[in-house]
């Protein structure tokens, strides 16, 4: 355990002395808080209300801490994204959540947050652990936990993260990996410069192409001729753009409309392009036509050409160049080099689903065909050295860092561009969206790549690494009128654990027990736990398991069909999420049965959540009820990443998640709801509202419904008549509207 002497901010701008306390209210904090050494604060299991039910639970504050976190999740909790995962949810709610769990009520979170404290003699269960979040900032409070998933993909990168790991065996595979593969996977990414000289190319520039339905000439999908531009173009306007005459590169304004092209002189409008929306217009002909339908009759995935890239030159500069005929036969010699190796990647068909029918419509049948030729070399040749890893644990780690790397090195992603991290990865619209303009990186990658096994090893696992060594908090200050975040060091024990794998093992001392599996039947012993802290998912939304089996086919490629890589699909017919309202509301009700059982009775549950219909919410409280949980507590709080795609393009995004509190129905006093329901609710959720406005912080209108509705399902959820509840919640959607409108223009959300 550390000792208040670490104790550390960069920058450093105020510092505690040892053993001080600034709890607003030392007499609140009752017995269950005492000190342990000279200034660590110990939270002790005791009976009795906790400071998360309390309704001055301090969510605005938290919010702003958890905004900071938000934009750069990967950086401020790095241990949780060393691998790809859907809904990967801030730290910082997690470790207020479980500290104000423990905490009693009227305890000062906020100083609990920023202390170094331990959480002694407690148990955790995540029944939907997701990429670790919980268990990882229960590990960092003391607290002993366990975690289970139902996706073999979730299970993989949670056992990976926090695993008691060795950075020097790490650091020399990294180097003996290197040394074996670095430089066979460079040649491919090789090029001839105009003058003679030979650069590295960080980035290939592909294109979608289709014959024309009615010349059969090849129609190249571009929608734009701007190919790449700055992050910010307005203040950094230079971009280039591809002449449809000749395929020159040419230098040009981002927002320019008629160019005159350096090497044939032709004007074109770089803004435009033979596709647009779901259209495309043949140049030669003038023919128009449907792309999707064209390229389901062509009964294949659509063809790519290669036309541009970007190359290192030995100064460390950069140069867009036009693709060359020397760059089309090392592509070529790929495509040969291919065709000879064995078992080289793996065969696994694409099932259909709500997130892979885009991907089959456009004729995707198979998993590597969302590779190039080069790319699939490149790989195998990486995997093949990997399965030669002789240390489980170590196979397994780089088996990690090469699933990670794949999100960016297939003909889905595409360039985001200059001043920000060059690759767009697959998922960003958290759909298997295909790509007209794809970007084929560098995989091996230089310091100067993005999204390369080289780079993300840097990026990802050493990154983690230092993480785990060193955990810090952020905490919010002012810069120049901005609110910024200094990282605060020396709170937290370091992470890694030696993990159990059943919960005997579990039972007899280890700090953290992990699992794959269904979490409605689980080997947990009945009331051992002492606090149930989850995010569950939602049932409309993304189908993580559709998803994660673009990663899982190639785990099993390198693992070999074993333990969590034993089944061929992450797919499961025992999964929560689902389409089906009823299905959802079933399924959910019988891991919160589970959690229902093993919660000791005086445990708390409490999750994150949100949605934006009547039916995600009507699902949760149908669950919730039928576990016989009465909600005793919700809270507002900062959601997921606010630079996520979907969010930046929904008209009413949501930013909130709420946490919602909970305890065993039995032996608590049932609300008869009484005649003022929709007052109260209103009063509970207008105060709520107005304490984020006097921060700062607007709302849109469906946080604004958040909001309500969690105070509704707070209050119906007591109601001893569950029919009527829910009957209730199913008339009263104008009721809400009203209240909505009423409160957005109140307080100017």
């Amino acid at each position: 355990m550390r000792s208040g002497a670490n104790f550390r901010m960069e920058p450093v701008t105020s510092r505690r002395s040892a053993g001080s306390r600034s709890f607003s209210d030392e007499a609140a904090l009752q017995l269950p808080l005492t000190q342990n050494d000279q200034n660590t604060i110990s939270l002790a299991v005791r009976p009795g209300p906790r400071a998360i039910e309390d309704d001055a639970f301090p969510f605005e504050a938290l919010s702003d801490v958890a905004e900071i976190e938000s934009w750069r999740k990967e950086i401020n909790r790095p241990l949780y994204h060393i691998h790809k995962w859907w809904a990967q949810r801030l730290g910082t709610v997690f470790r207020a959540m479980a500290l104000a769990t423990f905490a009693p009520k009227g305890a000062n979170v906020l100083d609990l947050f920023y202390s170094p404290t331990r959480i002694d003699n407690a148990v955790i269960f995540d029944p939907f652990m997701g990429s670790g979040t919980t268990v990882g900032e229960a590990g960092k409070l003391g607290l002993r936990s366990i975690g289970r998933d139902i996706n073999p993909v979730a299970y993989f990168l949670v056992k990976n993260a926090l695993a008691t790991h060795d950075r020097s065996i790490i650091l020399r595979t990294f180097r003996d990996i290197e040394k074996d593969v670095a430089d066979l996977i460079r040649k491919f990414y090789r090029t001839k410069l105009p003058d003679g000289r030979s650069a590295e190319v960080l980035y290939f520039f592909w294109v979608k192409s289709l014959d024309c339905p009615a010349c059969a000439r090849p129609v190249d999908l571009f929608s734009s001729y701007v190919f790449a531009r700055n992050a910010y173009p307005k203040k950094f306007p230079a971009a280039q753009a591809l002449c449809p005459a000749c395929g020159a590169i040419n230098p040009v304004s981002y927002d320019a409309h008629r160019v005159s092209c350096l090497a044939c002189n032709q004007t074109f409008d770089p803004q435009s392009g033979p596709a647009k929306g779901q259209n495309a217009a043949c140049p030669s002909c003038a023919h128009a036509f449907s792309i999707s339908k064209t390229v389901r009759e062509t009964g294949r995935a659509p063809a790519h050409r290669m036309y541009a890239k970007l190359v290192l030159l030995a100064d460390g500069s950069k140069q867009y160049l036009r693709a060359t005929d020397d760059d089309r036969a090392l592509y070529a010699s790929a495509e040969k080099e291919l065709e000879n190796r064995v078992d080289a990647y793996p065969v696994a068909s694409i099932e259909p689903g709500y997130n892979t029918n885009q991907a089959l419509g456009y004729n995707y049948r198979y998993w590597h065909e969302m590779f190039n030729a080069r790319q699939l070399l490149c790989l195998s040749i990486l995997a093949e050295r990997i399965k030669l890893v002789s240390d489980p644990a170590l196979r397994e780690l780089f088996t990690c860092l090469f699933s990670g790397a794949l999100e960016f090195n297939n003909m889905f992603a595409s360039y985001k561009g200059e001043g920000t991290g060059a690759v767009r990865h697959m998922f960003a619209h958290h759909i298997l969206k295909p790509e007209r303009v794809p970007l084929e990186a560098n995989l091996w990658g230089t310091p100067k790549s993005s999204g390369s096994f080289s780079t993300m090893f840097e990026g990802r696992i050493r990154r983690a690494l230092d993480y785990a060594d060193d955990p810090f908090e952020l905490r919010v200050s002012s810069r120049n009128g901005k609110k910024v975040g200094e990282k605060v060091f020396g709170l937290s024990e370091k992470i890694g654990f030696q993990v159990a794998y059943d919960f005997k093992e579990f039972a007899r001392g280890r700090r953290v027990y992990l699992s794959c599996g269904d979490s409605s039947a689980t080997d947990i012993a009945d009331r051992s736990v002492d606090a149930v802290l989850t995010d569950p998912p939602f049932f409309d939304n993304v189908h993580y398991s559709q998803l994660a089996d673009f990663f899982h086919v190639w785990q099993r490629h390198i693992l070999g069909a074993v333990g969590s890589c034993s089944a061929q699909t992450t797919r499961s017919v025992a999964e929560v999420q689902n389409g089906d309202v009823r299905a959802f509301t079933d399924r959910l009700g019988a891991v919160l049965k589970e959690a229902h059982r093993v919660l000791k009775d005086d445990g708390i549950l409490a999750f994150t959540y949100h949605h934006s219909r009547p039916e995600g919410w009507r699902s949760v409280l149908h669950a919730l009820m039928d576990a016989r949980f009465v909600i005793t507590a919700v809270h507002p709080i900062k959601a997921e990443m606010s630079v996520a795609m979907p969010k930046l393009q929904a008209k009413e995004p949501i930013d909130l998640d709420i946490i919602v509190v909970c305890r065993k129905r039995a032996g608590l006093e049932l609300d008869s709801q009484c005649d003022d329901l929709w007052s109260s609710v209103e009063s509970l959720a207008a105060e709520q509202v107005r304490r984020f406005r006097v921060v700062g912080r607007r709302l849109s209108r469906n946080d604004v419904r958040i909001v309500i509705m969690a105070q509704l399902l707070r209050r119906l959820s007591g109601s001893g008549d569950g029919v009527g509840a829910l009957d209730l919640l199913d008339v009263s959607n104008s009721i809400i509207e009203d209240m909505i409108e009423r409160l957005h223009v109140r307080f100017g959300a």
